[in-house]
């Protein structure tokens, strides 16, 4: 009997491949993305090694055509694709005055377009077999707060939460629910900004502020894996947080009416 399938952009490592590890090791296929070939290769290997089963595709979120082969190779080797996780991403830090049009657009599509190129096949896919599949997209507290130096970062995480809250709207009718998380976790994306954090601590003679006190990506692919157990008891469109073992969920924004600005 075939496997469902879990596709999972930006999977050849970090947060990512610990998403791929963790529902390989729940009996899932699991569809394996990055821009490296060399990284998605290794990926793969590591997941069959330890008796998963795993498909690789190699390519930027940014291409239309690479959510398709996504979705093309989870019908191809397994019997559907019953849940996909937006988790592609990249950084390009710089403040607002000195950002370029080139780093903006490359964190803007990679996020943005990339989770729709991602999403609409696989939508189609689930209409066609009648619903009851879910997609996560990974967002961050920079699109929630903002962030210093993340002008680009920001706005494309607060737009991911756009697309959750419209996603969410969207599938009910097919019973598809859409979630978000904003995770922390160390990896090579995080781990130059939580060395410069905790230098800087140092430097000042002060503990270091427990913001950057974050978890692994092991923690947050056991979160995730648990929000696709519980998928159809939990409100769709709901915002999560984990790093570590602490755990949340956002309120999205609310109308407050005022009678002045004073």
């Amino acid at each position: 009997m075939k496997k469902s399938a879990a596709i999972i952009t930006g999977s050849s490592r970090g947060i990512g491949f610990a998403l791929a590890q963790r529902f390989a090791s729940k009996g899932m296929g699991v569809v394996i993305n990055g821009t490296s070939e060399e990284n998605v290769c290794h990926a793969v290997e590591e997941i069959r090694r330890h008796g998963g089963s795993a498909q690789g595709v190699v390519g930027s979120v940014q291409d239309i055509d690479t959510g398709k082969k996504l979705m093309n190779t989870a019908i191809d080797h397994y019997e559907n694709a019953s849940i996909l996780i937006n988790n592609a991403g990249t950084t390009r830090d710089r403040m607002a005055h000195r950002l370029s049009i080139d780093d903006w657009n490359e964190v803007i599509h990679t996020h943005l377009t990339g989770t729709f190129s991602a999403a609409q096949p696989f939508i189609l896919h689930q209409k066609s077999i009648g619903g009851k599949g879910c997609i996560i997209n990974m967002t961050s507290t920079a699109g929630l707060e903002g962030n210093i130096g993340q002008l680009n970062y920001s706005a494309a995480k607060a737009g991911i939460l756009g697309m959750t809250w419209t996603l969410a709207k969207e599938l009910e009718k097919w019973h598809v629910p859409v979630f978000a998380v904003a995770p922390a976790a160390l990896t090579d994306m995080t781990r130059p900004f939580v060395e410069r954090a905790r230098n800087q601590a140092i430097e000042k003679g002060e503990p270091l502020d427990p913001y950057w006190e974050i978890g692994t990506p092991e923690q947050v692919a056991e979160f995730v894996f648990k929000i696709w157990e519980n998928r159809l008891n939990l409100p769709s469109g709901t915002i999560y947080s984990v790093n570590g073992n602490k755990i949340g969920k956002w309120s999205p924004p609310a109308f407050q009416e005022i009678e002045s600005l004073d």
